[in-house]
């Protein structure tokens, strides 16, 4: 195992014995005493008194007509379908302005029809979720079975069957981007890939949750959810229940994990809140996990038809592609249907710069459960197949692949940049990624290694990734896409107690980002309070800011500029009542480790917060009537997003007669800009590179021909573990970012998009001498096997006596 290359940052550089806290110190994480102690409070931990609990009546069927539901007299006070709730729910209806594109209505109980695999069609309640189980298995539900669309390929042609019969197709949105792609066509180096990702489970290790129930004191419906985006879902259950916002309060508590997973609003979110409302009693929904993998959101479903043009010397043309994207049966609130494949026509170009380039996409509906944005949104795929492009032109031309990169990435002297589709590359040097990633492996001793052979057999590859990843979107940005989360100024309260401690209230929400420790670091910086004395409030609707909340990699660079411009705020009061105290004017006063210091004298914080609080007496009558307290919004000087970015080099080892794929080598040379907490960035690349690993060499939610999942338990859906997810060799760079705060940019996303592409071209190269290459991702031992078969096939249709003596 390699041992990572930063360490925790415990030097002393304030240079009074106290060690650095603020940004850029490694400061072990805050939430880290609870969660290690068990402490952590999840939904499923939450007892009410009274609650009773949930299980849900769920289609067998991916595509069906509903004839008939039987419910047992005995049993119809506990059960509940789509005619009991019409009256006071709406469906679920996700809509984007993009033109062309085609909503779905998403029922919150199905009544008329299904459309995938685990679609909720009863509501059953009980006083356990076994005696709830047992309820909604007495429910006989009478089906007209329907042909399932599920291949999305055959799903465009004429003659498929349709998820919704009134669009007269199965595409939720067709995009297409078209730049002077005729000059590249004379190019004289042209090769066509056909590539494709497998879908995805998600897999956080907490499943989705609710608890709901009605405060009558309140006169209120409180939900209790594991997610990512408490306001979104306050905005979707308030238009779902047709209730004004005031009457619905979210809280999420802690997030076992999120990823996207928890960024919707779920039909049993919508369900629980219908039966609180009407029983009066608390109720709970707890996911399993067979939901979890048979009926919950899937991600990364794509395929590629892609041509890359170049010139003999390895300079990219052109690109030139196809792609479609599974989007599944349901477009899900706020949005997401679109959102893979319609990104991929813009950031398929990648770190690279060339002058022609034509895309065509297709968000394709099919009889699955909905996909989502997971971590790396889209990005993994167009990384994978941009990058297996590449080394494509580099074995054409008879070059080594870092070569052809350096070609042709973006140069620092080009920052800032507008790359072919418009995307403003802030600031970067991506060829000086690649070369301290390179010095971090012996390139030539690997390349001798493989000559020579390994003593068992084995074939040795080296492959390498470049992606970049536009984070912290803006108003700019998801306001053309006329969606109902567009982001606007991201808004912090920053509030002193009586005692001299600070508590931060933010709208987005962690699911593992540790902004506890983070945000903290932040307010330290500008006000000197020891974060021990910082509290973070966030993941209540009812004491926090609006936000859309956590995801595209925006909380260090949204939540934390706004900490920081509220922190700045806080300090112009706090230095003016300090000012007082020390009986001089504001202009001769600073805010330092946490004292405002005048000419002769300081006072610190702590007592001029008690000053505040309890001796107004002492006050002067010109002081400031906002006290302690600032809630202020913060936007970017640009909003159109930080672009953090990381070359990812991989070593791999195959047995060419078992087709197993060890991991040997991995390094990682990422820019984030100024990172606030290099230690929580190496544990961001850690579990992302983990994922990036299952969807490279694992993860596989496949169905059949009849939309079933064939996936419904970890005996069946493989996730790497901690012996498949070596320990990477780390280097960090820090390109400050121009427009955001302290030079931040977004990167809780970055290592789960390179891993797939990195080794997919390790595989690639080692099985180059076998005239064998794997193109679709998991690529697990029985994919390399097959594709040693079929080189071997090849070879010998081609010259059966040059075939005689290789490797079958």
């Amino acid at each position: 195992m390699f041992e990572p290359s930063i360490a925790p940052d415990t030097d002393d550089k304030r240079g009074d014995g106290v060690a650095k806290q603020g940004v850029g110190a490694s400061v072990p994480r805050k939430e880290d005493d609870r969660f290690l102690r068990g402490r952590g409070e999840y939904v499923g931990d939450i007892r009410l008194p009274g609650m009773r609990d949930v299980a849900f009546v769920r289609s067998p069927l991916a595509h069906a007509r509903i004839k008939d539901i039987r419910i047992p007299p005995h049993l119809r006070s506990s059960v509940f379908i789509a005619s009991d709730i019409a009256a006071d729910t709406r469906p679920i209806r996700a809509v984007s302005g993009l033109p062309g594109f085609k909503p779905s209505d998403q029922p919150i109980l199905a009544f008329e029809k299904v459309r995938q695999v685990g679609e909720l069609i009863a509501m059953c309640v009980a006083d356990t979720r076994a005696e709830a189980e047992d309820i909604a298995a007495a429910v006989e539900v009478d089906f007209e079975e329907l042909p399932a669309v599920h291949d999305m390929l055959l799903a465009r042609r004429p003659d498929s069957a349709l998820v919704h019969e009134e669009w007269g197709d199965n595409v939720f949105l067709e995009t297409f981007v078209d730049i002077n792609m005729e000059a590249a066509y004379d190019a004289p180096i042209k090769i066509t890939r056909e590539i494709s990702t497998a879908r995805q489970s998600m897999a956080p290790m907490e499943g989705r949750g609710t608890v709901a129930v009605w405060h009558k004191r309140m006169d209120q419906l409180v939900l209790y959810t594991g997610n990512q985006q408490p306001h979104i879902v306050r905005n979707g259950l308030s238009e779902c229940l047709n209730i004004e916002q005031l009457k619905i309060r979210i809280v999420s508590p802690d997030v076992g994990g999120g990823f996207g997973y928890k960024g919707i609003v779920l039909t049993e979110d919508v369900c629980l809140g219908w039966l609180a409302m009407r029983c009066g009693y608390p109720v709970r929904w707890i996911e399993d996990r067979r939901e979890h993998l048979t009926a919950g959101a899937n991600c990364r479903e794509h395929h590629y038809n892609i041509t890359v043009y170049a010139d003999r010397d390895g300079k990219l043309r052109g690109v030139e592609c196809e792609a479609s994207v599974d989007s599944g049966a349901y477009s899900s609130y706020p949005f997401s249907a679109c959102l893979e494949a319609a990104q991929i026509a813009s950031i398929l170009p990648g770190p690279y710069d060339f002058p022609s380039y034509r895309c065509r996409t297709w968000s394709v509906s099919t009889n699955k459960c909905p996909i989502l944005p997971y971590r790396g949104v889209a990005r993994t795929g167009v990384c994978y197949a941009i990058e297996l492009m590449m080394d494509a032109i580099a074995h054409e031309c008879g070059l080594e692949p870092y070569e052809v990169r350096l070609k042709n990435l973006v140069r620092p002297e080009q920052m800032s940049f507008d790359n072919i589709t418009k995307k403003h590359f802030d600031s970067g040097n991506y060829p000086e990624s690649l070369r301290q990633a390179l010095a971090k492996i012996d390139l030539a001793g690997l390349r001798a290694r493989q000559k020579k052979g390994e003593p068992d057999g084995r074939l040795i590859g080296v492959g390498l990734s470049v992606y970049c990843e536009q984070g912290a979107h803006g108003t700019s940005v998801y306001a053309g896409w006329g969606i109902p989360m567009v982001p606007g100024h991201e808004q912090a309260t920053a509030r002193m107690t009586p005692d001299g401690g600070l508590e931060l209230r933010i709208g987005a929400h962690s699911h593992g980002q540790s902004m506890e420790t983070t945000l903290p670091q932040v307010a330290h910086e500008i006000l000197g309070i020891d974060i021990a004395r910082i509290k973070l409030v966030h993941g209540d609707t009812e004491y926090t800011p609006y936000s859309t909340g956590s995801w595209g990699s925006r909380c260090a660079v949204m939540s934390g500029g706004a900490v920081a411009t509220a922190s700045r705020e806080l300090a112009k009061l706090i230095k003016g009542i300090g000012a007082h105290l020390l009986q001089t004017d504001v202009e001769n006063v600073k805010l330092e480790n946490g004292a405002v210091v005048g000419p002769s004298n300081s006072v610190k914080i702590d007592e001029i917060a008690h000053t505040w609080y309890r001796r107004p007496q002492d006050l002067p009558a010109t002081v400031d009537p906002r006290g302690l307290e600032v809630t202020i919004g913060y936007k970017p000087a640009r909003d159109s997003g930080t672009f953090s970015y990381a070359t990812h080099i991989a070593v791999v080892a195959i047995d060419p007669e078992l087709g197993d794929i060890e991991l040997i080598d991995y390094v990682v040379v990422e820019d984030g800009g100024q990172l606030i907490n290099p230690m929580v960035v190496d544990g961001q690349i850690y579990g992302g590179l983990a994922q990036g690993i299952g969807t490279a060499m694992y993860e596989e939610m496949n169905f059949d021909t009849s939309g079933q999942p064939l996936a419904s338990t970890f005996a069946d859906y493989l996730l790497p573990g901690p012996t498949e997810v070596p320990a990477p060799k780390l280097g960090h760079m820090e390109t400050l970012a121009p427009y955001t705060e302290f030079g931040v940019k977004g990167i809780g996303e970055g290592g789960a998009i390179a891993p797939p592409g990195a080794i997919g071209n390790a595989v690639n190269d080692a099985l180059r001498p076998l005239g064998a290459q794997v193109l679709h991702t998991p690529m697990t031992p029985r994919r390399v096997l097959e594709a040693i078969q079929a080189a071997a096939e090849s070879r010998k249709e081609k010259a059966p006596e040059l075939a005689e003596g290789l490797p079958a």
